[in-house]
C-alpha cells in the first residue's frame, strides 16, 4: 500500500529556517525528511508563495531574504527528493466556497480553508501545522504537530 502525503504547512517551511524561532528544531527535522524520496511530503503553490511572502517581509521575520535568496529557496524546497508540489484542482474554488458554507471564515482565514480545499481535491489528509486551531473545524483532515527530535 502506497504512503500517503502529508502537507506541509506554511509556518513549518518558515520556521525550519529561522533558528530563532522556538519551533525550528522541530519543523527543520520534518523538512529535513524531504531529503529522503520517500518522506511523501507536499506543498501546494498557495504555500510556497505564502512562504515567499513572509520571508522578504521584514515585518514578519527577523532576517528577511532578499527576493533572489528567496526564489532559491523556494527553488530547493519544490526539488526535494521526497516533496511534491501538488496541483491546484479546476474545482479548488467550488471546493473552498462549500467548505465556508459549512464553517464560515472571514479575512486571511480563507487562505486555510482554500489550502484544506486543494489538499482534498488532491486526497491528501493530512497536515503538519503549528497553526492547529486554523485547521480544527475541518474533519476531514488531520492536524500534526512536528515535534523536536
Amino acid at each position: 500500500m502506497p504512503k500517503e502525503l502529508v502537507m506541509l504547512d506554511t509556518n513549518v517551511l518558515v520556521y525550519a529556517f529561522y533558528q530563532d524561532a522556538a519551533q525550528h528544531p522541530a519543523a527543520f527535522r520534518i523538512l529535513d525528511q524531504a531529503q529522503n524520496e520517500d518522506a511523501f511530503l507536499c506543498v501546494t503553490p498557495q504555500v510556497l508563495a505564502e512562504f515567499y511572502s513572509v520571508i522578504t517581509n521584514p515585518r514578519r521575520v527577523s532576517s528577511p531574504f532578499t527576493p533572489q535568496e528567496a526564489l532559491q529557496e523556494v527553488h530547493n524546497i519544490r526539488t526535494l527528493p521526497g516533496m511534491t508540489v501538488l496541483p491546484v484542482p479546476v474545482d479548488v474554488v467550488d471546493r473552498w466556497t462549500d467548505l465556508v458554507r459549512r464553517h464560515p471564515v472571514t479575512g486571511r482565514k480563507i487562505f486555510d480553508v482554500q489550502l484544506v480545499a486543494t489538499m482534498l481535491g488532491n486526497g491528501v489528509k493530512k497536515i503538519y501545522t503549528f497553526n492547529v486551531t486554523d485547521f480544527e473545524p475541518f474533519a476531514d483532515i488531520e492536524v500534526l504537530v512536528p515535534e523536536a527530535p
